[in-house]
């Protein structure tokens, strides 16, 4: 488990994690506690998990853990917990008494990007066929992730865009960016890999990041799978560091 991370200009583990609710939208919620259980069709894990806000000591954990499992169970969903600086002590230990098993999460970065009003970059009004179709190039997408991203701009209650970079008429690389206050949030960051080591990873930063700016955020932040090394470098040559990491926990 980490510890309670503060980031660039104080954007801390709470401050993100709240941020990261609004980004990700869930049409399901439901609170028990300091847990907040969320719920979609099952897809992406930040929609499809329980996660608490609050890292103090709780006494009623055990129970709380058997009542997320009954939650799941009667909205016909496998029981997943998001493990983050915020969980109270003793989860992960419970969790894996209970027959859970470790699954890799993400890194959480935060940097200021400097903004670009890029001529290639073309925003959609949602993930339409042809931003999906860069994004299948870099992450596996099934009907389910695809529904998911289709609902959730009906759901999206801050700002959101869905950018677009052509080269020579192609869609070549995408991105999705929601501004939260002074919080710019990156999503689904895709280059074709036919288009890739052409500097559209930063390209497609800027863009986003230029959009956010025009919605008043400054600060940008991203989440990446630890073991996406080439994504790592080219956010880290971008300016964004390492705030804290969190990971899940599952029951097959």
């Amino acid at each position: 488990m980490m510890d309670r991370a503060a980031g660039l200009d104080g954007a801390d583990a709470p401050l993100l994690e709240r941020a990261a609710l609004n980004a990700v939208p869930a049409p399901r919620v439901a609170w028990d506690g300091s847990f907040v259980l969320r719920a979609f069709h099952g897809g992406t894990g930040r929609a499809n998990a329980a996660s608490s806000l609050d890292l103090a000591d709780d006494p009623e954990l055990p129970a709380r853990i058997a009542r997320a499992e009954a939650h799941y169970a009667r909205l016909g969903l496998p029981c997943r917990f998001r493990s983050t600086p915020l969980d109270p002590p003793g989860l992960a230990t419970l969790l894996l008494d209970r027959g859970y098993r470790e699954a890799e999460g993400a890194l959480v970065m935060t940097g200021r990007v400097p903004p670009a009003d890029d001529p290639a970059a073309h925003l959609c009004e949602g993930p339409d066929a042809e931003w999906l179709s860069v994004l299948a190039t870099a992450e596996y997408q099934d009907e389910t992730r695809r529904a998911e991203k289709r609902e959730a701009v009906a759901l999206m209650a801050r700002p959101a865009a869905w950018l677009v970079l052509r080269v020579d008429g192609m869609a070549a690389a995408c991105g999705h960016a929601v501004a939260d206050g002074r919080l710019c949030g990156l999503f689904d960051l895709a280059v074709r890999p036919e288009f890739q080591r052409q500097g559209l990873g930063r390209r497609l930063l800027g863009a986003l990041a230029g959009w956010g700016a025009r919605q008043g955020a400054g600060l940008c932040w991203l989440q990446v799978a630890p073991g996406n090394a080439a994504a790592r470098r080219v956010y880290a040559a971008s300016g964004f560091a390492e705030v804290y990491g969190y990971r899940y926990f599952l029951r097959d």
